[in-house]
């Protein structure tokens, strides 16, 4: 099976790339990454662990006209809501009468706790909305239903970052030291002050704790990019404290699961590892310290019995989140693929619709023009004039380094090739 996947940033990247494998089990598959703030580096891609047969980067405007789209059998589109918009207006003109074109799939890459309706209007028009859980899908269908759009698009499946393998309490010892991982988001909490907290009582906690292992799971590097904007990196934080870091604690880089393979007990504010963290059934903590508040995306775990404190985790806390939760969540769902599959299976056999998606200049003229016009398109789909990428570089450039730096990468391993990643300018 031919898949391409649409990506704007690294967690958009391992999101399409993970789900192009839960879709085939040998899936051909074509990297496409958008110009601009987030697009992943070599070393992040890498880092994914799922290596591409093609890799290009491109504007918007340049993506939507890519001949090899026709050749595919199904396109991720792994991008925020305007650009998924965006995209979908212009294969909307791109095949416009063709006779075959690839089956569209989206969705979200974590828990959906924002912009709700916003987001799933903007998604509407492909052929495959996924909902991440029981609980998504209500929504998602309600949503659709009370705008008379057709609901039948929404799948519900889970998260393709779940692993199978589960947590073995009795494997720590004198040789596995008991592991807490602090999985660190890059706005969440978004000011200085409150990162600095956060920072402190980590550190706090390892000194408290000398035989435990304390772990700070970075998303990046210093100076890359993420999904989210990271204005304080704790590592950088961590230097402008000025004093020496407890010996049990260490910042750690890399694949959230092979992290989770030595992890204990796994502490976050509301990343998205929390629920990888509950489906291997590993003790969970929600911090609460902040507060529990919607801008922080931890209201989301209310129920599920593992919002706790510092303080708590300090006194030994070690929760379990609620069987009745987990499954609303779809977390302990048996193979929540299969329903995909077999709509994709479906889909790719008969000759697809037109593509419709919900906003037009009928019913959104004072929303559509400005929202394309972002991505470089007119409201009828076409590339405007000079149209660039949202960095504003010229489209269809993937620098030659790049895409070498990209297949060491993969070749030798992610840990052996990033130092040389870093002289060749961070790609």
């Amino acid at each position: 099976m031919r898949i391409h996947v649409l990506a704007d940033s690294d967690t958009r990247w391992k999101w399409g790339g993970e789900l192009a494998q839960r879709l085939h089990p040998r899936p051909w598959v074509h990297a496409h990454m958008l110009n601009g703030r987030a697009t992943p580096t070599a070393r992040q891609m890498a880092e994914v662990g799922i290596e591409p047969a093609a890799v290009t980067q491109s504007s918007v405007s340049e993506f939507v006209n890519s001949p090899e789209l026709a050749q595919a059998d199904v396109l991720i589109v792994g991008s925020v809501g305007g650009t998924t918009q965006a995209v979908l207006h212009g294969l909307a003109r791109a095949f416009e009468g063709a006779q075959h074109r690839p089956v569209l799939v989206t969705g979200y890459v974590g828990v959906v706790y924002e912009n709700l309706t916003d987001g799933l209007l903007l998604r509407a028009g492909a052929d495959v909305v996924l909902a991440n859980s029981p609980f998504d899908a209500r929504r998602f269908r309600e949503i659709y239903r009370g705008l008379d759009i057709d609901d039948s698009c929404v799948v519900q499946t889970a998260l393709p970052f779940f692993a199978d393998q589960q947590y073995d309490p009795l494997r720590t010892g004198a040789t596995h030291p008991f592991t807490v991982t602090f999985a660190v988001q890059p706005s969440v909490p978004e000011d200085r002050d409150g990162r600095i907290y956060v920072l402190r009582r980590a550190i706090q906690h390892a000194r408290l704790r000398p035989g435990r292992e304390v772990l700070i799971k970075l998303r990046s590097k210093p100076g890359e990019q993420t999904t989210h904007i990271e204005p304080y990196h704790y590592q950088t934080l961590a230097e402008q404290l000025g004093e020496p870091l407890p010996p049990n604690l260490q910042f750690v880089y890399g694949n959230m699961a092979e992290v989770l393979d030595r992890t204990d007990l796994l502490v976050t504010v509301s990343s998205t590892a929390a629920l990888e963290s509950m489906h291997r059934g590993i003790p969970t903590v929600i911090l609460s310290d902040l507060g529990v508040r919607e801008p922080h995306g931890n209201h989301y775990f209310t129920g599920s019995g593992c919002v706790a404190s510092w303080n708590e985790i300090d006194e030994g806390a070690q929760p379990f989140a609620h069987p009745g939760w987990l499954e609303e969540q779809g977390i302990l769902a048996r193979d929540p693929y299969a329903q995909l599959r077999e709509r994709v299976e479906q889909l790719t056999r008969r000759q697809l619709p037109p593509i419709r998606p919900y906003y037009t200049m009928q019913n959104a003229a004072g929303y559509l023009p400005r929202l394309l016009a972002r991505r470089g398109l007119a409201p009828d789909g076409i590339p405007l004039p000079h149209s660039a990428g949202a960095d504003g570089r010229r489209p269809g450039l993937m620098a030659r380094t790049s895409r070498k730096a990209l297949r060491r990468a993969y070749r030798f391993g992610v840990q052996n090739v990033a130092p040389k990643i870093q002289r060749w300018g961070g790609l």
